[in-house]
């Protein structure tokens, strides 16, 4: 039995759930993709391409490494697996990341406008700001760059501009909720913009205080995961 099985049968799990519940935009669409880090290796098994959800198996999931080297699966990766690779790289306390197409957050990132702080509970949860990741063509350095520099900010939900939106978080769980999270915060500033009327947002003593919180949370990880690596470096030596 692979040492990748429960990666790739929780990836397909909730590949599945976002896709039944329409936040690939379509429901028997290809679009988006879903990745896990493996604990301790630069590792990821992530969705194939252009490859339904619904008739997806467990080992139709990919497993690649960091320079893009296929290790377990026969399908071709996700086209955006250089997208999710940088993510890594550039998140230490990141271990799983959701790329959606869904409706209202797309319709946020036409318009090129990041979402202020709207909401306590949150801001707790993703941070202070959904940032716009400046558009290029799926697959691209350019687009993999621009979510490197973007993903520096330690939030955990994005837009990308005409294309969807990104979440990134400590396990899958955590990062599906993240995007439902998200998909609630773009309906009510959706609304609110098309009423005309002035969007009110969270004092920033508020924001900072659930901030730091929330970068407490990261920093446990991150800590976690440094102490892995220098057990397994002291194993080595």
């Amino acid at each position: 039995m692979s040492r990748y099985n429960e990666y790739r049968r929780e990836v397909l799990e909730v590949s599945r759930r976002l896709s039944e519940g329409g936040y690939f935009g379509t429901k028997s669409g290809t679009a988006g993709n879903v990745s896990a880090l493996i604990e301790g290796e630069e590792v990821i098994a992530i969705t194939p391409t252009a490859m339904r959800y619904d008739l997806m198996r467990p080992e139709d999931i990919c497993v690649i490494d960091f320079h893009l080297q296929r290790i377990e699966g026969s399908h071709q990766p996700s086209i955006e697996s250089p997208m999710h690779i940088a993510g890594y790289q550039v998140r230490r306390d990141v271990n799983a990341i959701i790329h959606t197409h869904q409706v209202y957050a797309s319709s946020i990132s036409i318009l090129n406008l990041p979402i202020p702080p709207l909401f306590d509970e949150v801001t707790l949860a993703i941070g202070d700001i959904v940032d716009v990741i400046p558009y290029a063509l799926s697959g691209t350095r350019e687009l993999h760059e621009a979510v490197a520099r973007k993903l520096a900010n330690r939030c955990h939900c994005y837009l990308i501009q005409n294309h969807g939106a990104l979440c990134v978080g400590e396990d899958l769980e955590n990062t599906f909720t993240y995007v439902e999270l998200l998909e609630k915060i773009s309906v009510v500033y959706s609304h609110a913009l098309a009423s005309g009327k002035p969007v009110s947002t969270l004092p920033r003593p508020v924001v900072e205080k659930l901030v730091a919180s929330m970068i407490a949370r990261q920093d446990i990880e991150i800590d976690r995961k440094d102490a892995l690596t220098r057990r397994a470096a002291a194993l080595r030596a």
